[in-house]
């Protein structure tokens, strides 16, 4: 038998440890389920993906952080349904 250490972050520890209660499971053999899955699966039980905001959304979330470009207030829904869809 071999032994697994790993540091985790206090939060992190704490969220998993009351996820994995809640779920009728210790922590250590929610490690152990995982690294079962990735054997039987051969790799990773779950997609891993790096996700790439477009540029048009990050562009559109630093102006509303920034104030800048910003349309309205509008009086009704209609108004700010034209404005989103370039329909002024």
């Amino acid at each position: 038998m071999a032994t697994f250490q790993m540091t985790l972050d206090d939060d992190l520890k704490a969220n998993v440890d009351e996820l994995f209660d809640d779920l009728g499971l210790d922590t250590e053999t929610a490690v152990r389920m995982f690294f079962k899955a990735c054997i039987a699966r051969n790799g990773i039980p779950f997609a891993v993906k790096h996700y790439k905001m477009p540029e048009d959304l990050e562009e559109a979330i630093r102006d509303a952080r920034m104030r800048k470009n910003l349309y309205g207030p509008f009086d009704t829904v209609e108004e700010a349904m034209a404005s989103m869809l370039g329909d002024d």
